[in-house]
């Protein structure tokens, strides 16, 4: 997935078993990001900004959608346990991640292995991608205030 790149229409179903589709977001911007898995420091600090600014990004127009490769329980406990108002679609079988590119070989600690590339798209009222974070580019802890930033022109 590329800057000007469509995203897939079917993203998947969320936490609730909701199917969650590109569409159900035309003509509003959505925040869609990825994120290795729930309930571990950086996907808990990242989801916790996002929601803690969900209002402000709301405000310029934006929705967010979460995804990682957890089973809906797991995703579904996560929202719970730290109050997530968002849907997190649980893309156990990697088809989305892989669409969006955000599924790949990376490095942890010296060891190579497939797994999902921390990614966050800005996507526009007609499923185009406006710009990405990736991989080290997310800072998890104040993300939310990186992308306010970036839409503030600072």
């Amino acid at each position: 997935m590329q800057i000007g790149d469509r995203i897939p229409e079917m993203l998947g179903k969320d936490q609730q078993g909701n199917v969650i589709k590109a569409s159900d977001f035309r003509g509003r911007k959505l925040v869609l990001y990825t994120y290795p898995r729930a309930n571990t420091p950086g996907c808990t600090a990242e989801a916790c900004s996002l929601e803690q600014h969900k209002a402000a990004l709301a405000a310029k127009g934006y929705a967010i959608v979460g995804v990682s490769r957890d089973k809906a329980e797991t995703q579904q406990k996560f929202a719970d346990k730290y109050a997530l108002s968002f849907p997190l679609i649980a893309d156990t079988e990697t088809e989305l991640l892989q669409a969006l590119g955000a599924w790949g070989e990376k490095t942890n600690y010296g060891k190579t292995s497939m797994g999902i590339i921390r990614t966050t798209y800005l996507v526009n009222e007609e499923g185009i991608v406006e710009h990405i974070f990736t991989g080290k580019q997310v800072k998890t802890k104040v993300h939310a205030e990186q992308i306010l930033d970036l839409l503030d022109g600072k």
